[in-house]
């Protein structure tokens, strides 16, 4: 969960990349051929980009059950390894680190929901002039053990780092590559928006 006005702002963000990725795959399906079977490359991206735009959303407003979470860390999980065979048909360079960055995001995804009450255990609850001196009544002991380890705020840093260079490349590709300027700056947002939340968690 996160606090005004992220919580506006990234609903946003993940409506606006889930109705894209939504219309990209009505779009791919509309003009596939009537012989071709299973799902396409790309429409695994749209649909794992759809999910993921949704999570996002549930993860912005509303702390969920734990076994709810877990499906969600084996679903990102299935996606991620779903991802990995396109490498042997993608072409070029540039397609293949698409894919990269998409398996990426799916790990994020993953980290994110498992590491959550990790992330978020050192969040100060309160703004108010007040909350200053409730340190006082807590030892430094008592404030170590709700604070995220160092290891998860590195962890969780390296996967900002991640999304941040995933958003840079999609801007890149959204500049260069001709025809799917839409498509790269959705997946541009998608990644700035994951790098906000795990920023926001963590903060």
């Amino acid at each position: 969960m996160t606090t005004s006005p992220w919580d506006l702002i990234l609903t946003v963000v993940f409506v606006f990349t889930g109705l894209v990725c939504v219309g990209a795959l009505i779009a791919r399906r509309v003009v596939r051929p009537r012989s071709t079977e299973g799902i396409g490359d790309e429409e695994l991206v749209d649909i794992t980009h759809t999910v993921m735009s949704a999570a996002m959303i549930l993860m912005t407003w509303a702390a969920v059950l734990d076994a709810v979470t877990w499906a969600q860390v084996a679903l990102f999980a299935v996606f991620a390894l779903a991802l990995i065979p396109n490498f042997r048909r993608a072409h070029g360079l540039a397609h293949r680190v698409d894919l990269v960055g998409h398996v990426a995001m799916n790990a994020a995804m993953i980290w994110m929901l498992a590491a959550m009450p990790l992330l978020m255990a050192g969040m100060d609850m309160g703004d108010d002039a007040g909350s200053a001196h409730a340190g006082h009544h807590e030892s430094g002991h008592e404030q170590g053990l709700t604070a995220t380890p160092v290891w998860g705020d590195v962890v969780n840093g390296l996967f900002i780092v991640v999304c941040a260079i995933g958003a840079l490349w999609w801007l890149y590709r959204s500049a260069t590559a001709r025809g799917h300027r839409l498509h790269s700056g959705c997946h541009a947002l998608m990644a700035a928006g994951m790098a906000a939340m795990l920023w926001l968690m963590n903060a």
